[in-house]
Parts: structure tokens; C-alpha cells; sequence
């Protein structure tokens, strides 16, 4: 056999597995989201849907690609305790913290699930991640007042501001 028949046929052969599967399906991604509030809350269907929406947006088609489930706690710890166990159980790709009181029910399930936070006022602080630029850990997210823009706000709102006097003239 010559040296470029059987270099070929190695070529061919080795596509011949590729070409026999196909493309395959994209691998369904598992989201749990753990809301602090009420099912029926209607700030927790406003979250809902504008992270729907986002999701989709990004190409994260509910029952396509991505299966989220929502669990929700109504302010009760020992409930958010119990759905973070029910996660843990799961095995979900991700979990979607809605709160401070969740993160830390959480978290108390797990170090190996990725946390994902949102509506948390200083998660460093708190002591959930390392630092804004590198959480470190499992956990990290999104927060929505940077403490030092609040120290700014308070700093404007306590020195007095100067009322300009303005003089209109009469026609």
C-alpha cells in the first residue's frame, strides 16, 4: 500500500465516528432561582419575568436550552433552608440568589454549586465574596448601590447648597 492511500484512508476513518453521530443537541442548562419573597408577590413576578426576558435575549430559550425553577421562600429562613438543600440535591448548573438571607442559606448548602447574587447592597462587606473585581469562591453577582457613590450622596445632601436668586424683569 502506498504512504498516501494509507494516510487517506486514516483521514477518512477517522471522520467516519463524527459523520455517524451528527451535530448534537446543545446540553440543557439547570437554573434554580431561590426568591426571598412570595410566590405571588408582584415585585417576585416583575424579577421573573425581567429575567426571562434578559435570558432570552442573551439566547437562553426557557425549555430549549435552559430549564429554570423557581423556589420561593416568603421571608422564611428555615424555608430558604430547606429549598437550599432541595438545590443541593438537585445538582443544579447554577443558583440564582435573590437576597442577602438567601446567599447565606445558600451557602451554608454548598461551595461547589455557582452562586449567583442579585439585590445585595455590599456582598463584600457581608463577607459573601472576596472583592467586587475578584469574588473568589463560588459566589458572585450583581449589586446595585456601590458604597462609595452612597458616601458621595451623603456628602451632597449634607452640605448646605446655595439658593440662586433670580430676578425676573416685568415686561
Amino acid at each position: 500500500m502506498k504512504r498516501r492511500e494509507f494516510i487517506a484512508g486514516l483521514g477518512s476513518a477517522a471522520s467516519w465516528p463524527a459523520v455517524a453521530r451528527g451535530q448534537q443537541p446543545e446540553r440543557m442548562r439547570h437554573v434554580l432561582f431561590l426568591h426571598a419573597l412570595a410566590a405571588n408577590d408582584p415585585e417576585t413576578q416583575r424579577r421573573i419575568l425581567a429575567f426571562q426576558q434578559a435570558l432570552e435575549a442573551l439566547g437562553w430559550i426557557e425549555h430549549r436550552n435552559i430549564q429554570i425553577e423557581h423556589r420561593f421562600a416568603a421571608g422564611d429562613f428555615d424555608l430558604m433552608r430547606a429549598h437550599s438543600a432541595e438545590l443541593v440535591a438537585l445538582a443544579p448548573d447554577v443558583a440564582v440568589a435573590s437576597s442577602s438571607s438567601v446567599i447565606r442559606a445558600i451557602r451554608q448548602a454548598t461551595t461547589n454549586i455557582p452562586i449567583v447574587f442579585n439585590l445585595v447592597n455590599d456582598p463584600v462587606g457581608q463577607g459573601f465574596v472576596a472583592g467586587l473585581a475578584h469574588p473568589g469562591g463560588n459566589i458572585t453577582g450583581f449589586i446595585f448601590m456601590d458604597p462609595p457613590i452612597v458616601g458621595k450622596w451623603q456628602e451632597m445632601t449634607s452640605k448646605p447648597r446655595r439658593r440662586l436668586a433670580l430676578k425676573f424683569r416685568r415686561p
